[in-house]
């Protein structure tokens, strides 16, 4: 399969950018659809879609961009996923596995992206999603995880001040000595920027892409301590 150069991700990841500043939404996933035909979809949402995500997200924090700007870079990506899980690249990954997970932006965070192509992925690989929206108190997800039984809760936030804030679902979990029984997933932009702060925040674990997801709730859920 042919391997995109620096130059033309860069290129890519430009117009990609353009079209979504400008609402393109057809056009949009046309293209990555195409650059998907050449390098697959993984390598197009690794290596295209996800960068710019993150961009577009940093814009809107900003203020740069508008509310609408931001819906159709939503449903931009819903677009393409919704293309790649028809394929035999994601249908020959898939297995059913009878686990709920929980996921959720933690309290203050509306970053709602990452959380929706993180629960795009694990659903495609056999994982039950329950997805609680944005801006969740930590006492919620804990909670939620417990009443679903799940031996894991994914957090996202973009921003450092939100992040922080991740620290109350590790206290819960704590409070509750349920450490041994539920896991931590933790992810966003900031993340990225300050991997030291997945530990900062007590998380388990994290991933620099949101189809890397499933390999590390996998992993989490082999650490559970069995009851």
């Amino acid at each position: 399969m042919y391997i995109m150069n620096d130059f033309e991700i860069n290129n890519h990841q430009s117009i990609l950018i353009a079209k979504i500043i400008e609402a393109s939404r057809t056009e949009s996933v046309e293209f990555i659809t195409e650059i998907a035909g050449d390098i697959g979809y993984v390598a197009a949402i690794n290596q295209v879609l996800e960068p710019v995500l993150i961009e577009i997200g940093e814009l809107w924090s900003q203020e740069k961009l508008s509310l609408a700007q931001g819906y159709v870079a939503a449903k931009i990506t819903e677009d393409v996923l919704l293309r790649a899980l028809e394929t035999k690249e994601w249908q020959s990954k898939r297995t059913e596995i009878s686990t709920t997970v929980v996921l959720a932006n933690i309290e203050d965070d509306f970053h709602s992206l990452g959380r929706k192509m993180v629960s795009t992925f694990l659903q495609a690989s056999g994982w039950k999603v329950y997805d609680m929206g944005n801006d969740v108190i930590a006492t919620d997800i804990v909670d939620k995880a417990i009443e679903l039984n799940a031996p894991i809760i994914g957090v996202s936030a973009m921003m450092y001040t939100s992040a922080l804030n991740i620290k109350k679902v590790r206290q819960e979990i704590n409070d509750r000595n349920l450490q041994n029984k539920i896991k931590l997933a933790v992810g966003g932009a900031i993340f990225k920027v300050r991997p030291e702060l997945v530990h900062e925040v007590g998380g388990n674990g994290t991933v620099a892409s949101a189809t890397q997801a499933p390999q590390l709730f996998s992993e989490l859920l082999k650490s559970i301590t069995p009851a």
